[in-house]
């Protein structure tokens, strides 16, 4: 097991002293600062740290992360796969099973066995800036995730929560189709439905619907979704309604879900779960849908893979061909980061 110390860095908040883990969430309205990263199968880890600082995100040091070629990368579904994938999908949507579904897959390469997370961290805040970034260093637990995520999961402050989902993806605003906009408005319903089951009758409410949000490379198109949770509610509760993320299931969630356990050939792990952090003293908290995501995966040979996920929404008016294009789209920038050098020069990444 590789020797790194217990850490989580989320912007420039920087935890460290590990006191203890859990993967019961009923800690998180206890008391402390804790780490979160709830896989997509639903394992959450829970970790509490003693020491919460506010530092700048370090600079990278050249050659401190040394990342797999752009060649080694492979796919749990090829092209062929996904493409067919996608056309399973919309004889589901044909016959009334689904109204949408999130089809992903993951990207793996081999990295070196001493291969350090948030050395990763550093070339992510240069080459792919993100709003939701976050990293979680446990090696003993199997938690070694690096996050540039876009996506507001759940946010919480006392009692009030919000989520703000993604759906639609374009290199340029003038890419975005009414499927775009058709599947966010979707996903908005599963969301108010999914935080209604927790929050008191008629405090859900939808402040944003379909904002354009520029990011590194591409748009999404963003929505807010806010409510009062009621009495009695706490994290427990809110992340059984809303977990996993609507936007990376499909609606109905339950029927996506089926679908996806049938299509996809690789578990998503932390990718598409929830990763981020919650204050219990002051009762606030932030989760990020863990979408541009990397994780270690090590072999107990001491071997080391990198993980990366990527995925599109599907519906009815999905062409098979742009779908995957969608999901090279979402992985070229960070995959270029990740195996990228960085010059100590300042001219970046190459």
């Amino acid at each position: 097991m590789l020797d790194l110390p217990p850490l989580a860095r989320f912007g420039t908040r920087v935890a460290t002293g590990l006191l203890d883990v859990t993967s019961d969430p009923a800690a998180l309205d206890a008391a402390g600062f804790w780490a979160v990263c709830a896989d997509f199968e639903g394992r959450p880890v829970c970790a509490r740290f003693a020491d919460v600082r506010e530092e700048p995100v370090p600079a990278p040091v050249p050659g401190a992360w040394r990342g797999p070629s752009v060649g080694d990368w492979t796919s749990s579904l090829d092209r062929a796969a996904y493409t067919t994938g996608v056309r399973r999908i919309r004889e589901h949507i044909a016959a009334g099973q689904v109204y949408q579904a999130n089809l992903c897959r993951v990207l793996t390469a081999p990295v070196a066995s001493d291969a350090d997370v948030d050395a990763l961290t550093a070339l992510l805040a240069r080459g792919n800036p993100a709003p939701y970034a976050g990293t979680i260093r446990l090696p003993a637990h199997g938690i070694e995730t690096a996050t540039a995520s876009p996506e507001l999961f759940l946010r919480r402050d006392g009692r009030v929560v919000e989520s703000g989902p993604i759906k639609g993806t374009g290199r340029t605003e003038a890419d975005l189709l009414e499927k775009d906009y058709a599947e966010n408005v979707m996903i908005v319903d599963l969301v108010r439905n999914d935080l209604g089951q927790v929050c008191a009758t008629g405090s859900v409410t939808v402040p944003d619907l379909c904002a354009v949000e520029k990011h590194p490379g591409l748009v999404h198109l963003v929505s807010t979704v806010r409510g009062d949770l009621r009495d009695g509610a706490g994290w427990p509760e809110l992340l059984d309604a809303a977990f996993p993320p609507g936007s990376v299931t499909g609606a109905p969630k339950s029927s996506a879900l089926r679908i996806i356990d049938a299509l996809e050939t690789a578990p998503r792990g932390p990718y598409c779960g929830g990763i981020g952090w919650v204050d219990a003293d002051r009762g606030t908290g932030e989760l990020a849908v863990g979408i541009r995501t990397f994780w270690i995966d090590r072999a107990p040979g001491g071997s080391a893979v990198l993980r990366f996920g990527t995925g599109a929404g599907i519906t009815w008016g999905s062409d098979p061909e742009a779908e995957w294009e969608e999901t090279e789209l979402k992985a070229s920038r960070l995959l270029a980061v990740a195996s990228g050098t960085y010059e100590a020069k300042g001219e970046g990444l190459t």
